[in-house]
């Protein structure tokens, strides 16, 4: 099996956009429309001075990048709104800053509108005042509010009370940079993961609150049965029941347990925090299940795209242990080698290049990796958190949530993972309170209509 990676018409308009216009824009759509090859396809692509970045650690070794607070030399903790962010600016940050065409943000809907506004205060204190919003920095925004919900401070912590009073909500988008700018929405439509029509109609009313009971009957009369395969993938919305049936299921796959320990350099495992883009202790036995956790390094040409072995979310067995770093995974029929990956920390560097075009030395920002993370590019994947299954794609799922979903966008997240109808196994029926949609997100999404490429490009 190998998976080809190219860009879709209605992709492809939008990074011709995205490289010719400045405006801001925020590029969402549903589960497994693309956004993310699009990000990748664009940050690798665009001929714009650009950094990529992300709200967490883990979101940003997945696309390559920094975290947010790292690249703007925004403090860690505490409310920004309160805090003289100026002083935090140092000379290495601003002449970053100063040199940036875009900023591409990725998972921008765990984003908070104080978060938001604090990278403004940083690029206009870098740039200038008087270049207005984002100080003239164009500012490209991916991900899916329907899915992932900001970082929210939480009462009684200090700020509360201010963010309460100036903010309409936690959400990036009632962000007040967004009061002097306009903000682009574009909607990804394409739909390249489901293809029946009947569930993708009920996947979107799950996700933009419209559902009706008679849908969810539908789903519910779907799942109501047994897999036959008892390595279908589960997906529960806590980590301890994940965890635990992860546990036994190794425990009862005959066998001895290999542990795979991770490389890191001495010292370094701290610049990763407290969670690592892998397990620093992995435990396998032939037989076990496991899931890639990482996109296969080794990209090959094929008929003008991109082929991979295996993507993040693959799903396969371990059929020997070789070495302490090589295992053989089978996937479907085929069987792989499979080695250490890295995981890189990177910070942005300036450097300086030749402008063809200006024949002239300009600045340009380049990664530059601080630390590095060695370590098989797998997990034991009999259960999967649904935070965990993000961006996943399966032809099989339990799905563990009837009754018992938590937060606004769990159930769209765990429902809208497999492929088909025909695939989708419920241990509980879905029921209409497993539909949580955040009324700020459904008031935001309603005044931005999202125009179609041939209205917009």
């Amino acid at each position: 099996m190998t998976f080809d990676i190219s860009l879709s018409k209605e992709q492809l308009a939008l990074f011709e956009f995205l490289e010719n216009e400045h405006d801001h824009i925020f590029v969402t759509g549903r589960a497994g429309t693309g956004k993310s090859t699009l990000l990748n396809h664009f940050v690798t692509n665009t001929k714009k001075n650009v950094a990529v970045v992300a709200p967490t650690g883990v979101a940003a070794y997945n696309v390559g990048g920094q975290t947010i607070h790292s690249f703007f030399g925004i403090p860690p903790n505490g409310v920004l709104g309160i805090q003289p962010l100026h002083k935090h600016l140092y000379g290495r940050t601003r002449d970053a800053l100063r040199s940036l065409d875009i900023v591409v943000i990725d998972e921008i809907s765990m984003v908070s509108a104080d978060l938001m506004d604090g990278m403004d205060t940083m690029l206009r204190t870098a740039r200038g005042k008087n270049k207005g919003p984002f100080g003239g920095v164009q500012v490209v925004m991916f991900g899916d509010p329907y899915q992932l919900p900001p970082i929210a401070v939480k009462p009684g912590v200090e700020g509360y009370d201010y963010l309460k009073e100036n903010y309409r909500s936690d959400w990036f988008f009632d962000a007040k940079v967004w009061s002097e700018s306009k903000l682009l929405r574009y909607e990804l439509n394409e739909n390249f993961r489901q293809h029946d029509d009947k569930f993708i109609e009920i996947l979107n009313a799950i996700r933009d609150g419209s559902v009706t009971q008679e849908m969810l009957d539908t789903l519910n009369q779907a799942g109501n049965r047994y897999p036959e395969n008892q390595d279908a993938i589960r997906l529960s919305g806590i980590n301890a029941k994940v965890n635990n049936y992860n546990s036994s299921r190794l425990a009862n796959t005959p066998g001895i347990t290999k542990f795979f320990e991770a490389n890191v350099p001495v010292g370094k495992l701290s610049d990763f925090g407290a969670n690592p883009p892998a397990d620093t202790t992995l435990e396998l036995k032939v037989g076990a299940q496991v899931m890639f956790i990482k996109n296969d390094d080794q990209n090959q040409a094929k008929d003008g795209a991109y082929a991979r072995r295996w993507v993040n979310g693959t799903i396969g067995h371990i059929t020997e242990i070789v070495a302490h770093n090589h295992v053989k995974v089978e996937v479907d029929t085929e069987v792989f080698d499979v080695h250490l990956s890295t995981w890189e920390k990177i910070k942005y560097q300036l450097d300086e290049v030749f402008d063809e075009n200006t024949q002239r030395i300009k600045e340009v920002l380049v990664p530059e990796t601080v630390a590095e993370f060695h370590q098989l590019p797998l997990r034991l994947a009999w259960s999967v958190t649904v935070h965990k299954s993000q961006g996943m794609t399966y032809d099989e799922v339990v799905i563990e949530l009837g009754g018992n979903a938590f937060s606004a966008g769990q159930t769209y997240v765990a429902l809208s993972r497999v492929r088909s109808l025909e695939g989708l196994y419920l241990t509980a029926p879905i029921t209409l309170r497993d539909v949580m949609i955040d009324p700020h997100v459904q008031r935001f999404m309603a005044e931005t209509a999202s125009p179609n490429y041939n209205g917009l490009f």
